[in-house]
């Protein structure tokens, strides 16, 4: 028989993305809803070591649906990982009468929450939160639907600029070891070409592409590289070495850098959060745990917390085939 929970705890940790703030809501509200507690843990795993709590209800979480970033906080906690860190951690949530966590956050956090529930069998249930669209077991995490149409957004933007100046703009993206958000945002956007971590198109083939481009009559060109892309050492690299093989080529290169992770979330986001939020509390409420929460077609589904760690998210094929076709 699994324990009865009165009280669920809920943190963010590791980096922000647009749509916590939407998940925090939708657990406290779901937690009402049940008549149970809900305590909001301050700056991830690290608050939840020093015990900081706040007790969280409806009108607590009023107008943050529509907040980027996270009012829970998030910090790295290196404590954590350790087993004296854990323990204090734990004695923290027995004290508060907190009986199972909800935990926002990508696989570093799902690591820390699937490690605590095997050492404590404390209940636990993960919800997606990264831009980089990385964790197995689920079509969207919350916050890369936002990413995606800030990157579209800028794209369309340099366009303007590019088309003005007759340029070749490289625009690097988010998306160390996936490149999920430089394909899409780079059909999105009408990239001419998309460079990504999963699929290794070399120097060569890129300074053929982009001859391609200038005999096909483009006078200017915009590539989108996933800044996890082992072309170059670096974006700056990159340009340096297309300049010198193809002077006709004037370039510069945009970092869009950490812009990707704020703003307002876009309404797929607010809703992904609320749908999440809500299955991951009656989840733990029906006994179950060391689940990441997640949707798959358009449903939302259970996957076991070390699936989800360990499992690949695998780059959409036809996608590739689409940016290609788009490119000519």
């Amino acid at each position: 028989m699994s324990k009865t929970i009165k009280k669920v705890g809920v943190l963010t940790s590791g980096g922000d993305s647009p749509g916590m703030n939407a998940a925090i809501r939708s657990v406290v509200r779901t937690c009402a809803y049940h008549n149970i507690e809900c305590a909001g843990i301050y700056r991830g795993y690290q608050g939840m070591i020093e015990g900081d709590f706040i007790p969280m209800g409806p009108r607590t979480v009023h107008n943050i649906i529509n907040k980027g970033g996270t009012i829970l906080k998030s910090a790295r906690s290196k404590e954590f990982m350790t087993v004296e860190g854990r323990k204090k951690a734990h004695a923290q949530l027995v004290n508060a009468g907190i009986d199972a966590l909800v935990v926002i956050g990508g696989d570093g956090s799902f690591t820390g929450a699937e490690i605590f529930n095997k050492e404590f069998n404390f209940p636990v249930m993960g919800i997606p939160g990264t831009i980089d669209n990385d964790i197995f077991g689920t079509s969207h995490t919350l916050g890369y639907d936002t990413a995606l149409n800030t990157v579209v957004e800028c794209i369309d933007k340099i366009r303007d600029t590019a088309s003005s100046h007759n340029r070749l703009f490289f625009v690097e993206v988010m998306g160390r070891d996936a490149g999920h958000i430089a394909l899409n945002a780079g059909i999105g956007g009408g990239a001419e070409e998309v460079l990504i971590p999963e699929e290794e198109l070399g120097l060569e083939r890129l300074l053929e592409s982009l001859k391609k481009s200038k005999a096909a009559g483009k006078s200017s060109s915009i590539v989108v590289i996933a800044e996890g892309d082992k072309i170059g050492k670096n974006v700056f690299e990159l340009k340096d070495y297309v300049e010198a093989n193809l002077p006709e080529y004037e370039i510069r290169v945009s970092v869009l850098g950490h812009m990707q992770r704020g703003g307002a979330p876009s309404c797929f986001d607010r809703v992904l959060a609320s749908r999440l939020g809500v299955k991951a509390v009656e989840s733990l409420l029906e006994g179950k745990s060391n689940f990441m929460v997640g949707m798959l077609s358009d449903k939302v589904t259970l996957t076991p917390l070390l699936q989800a760690i360990k499992g690949e998210s695998v780059i959409d094929r036809e996608l590739l085939r689409v940016s290609e076709i788009m490119s000519v």
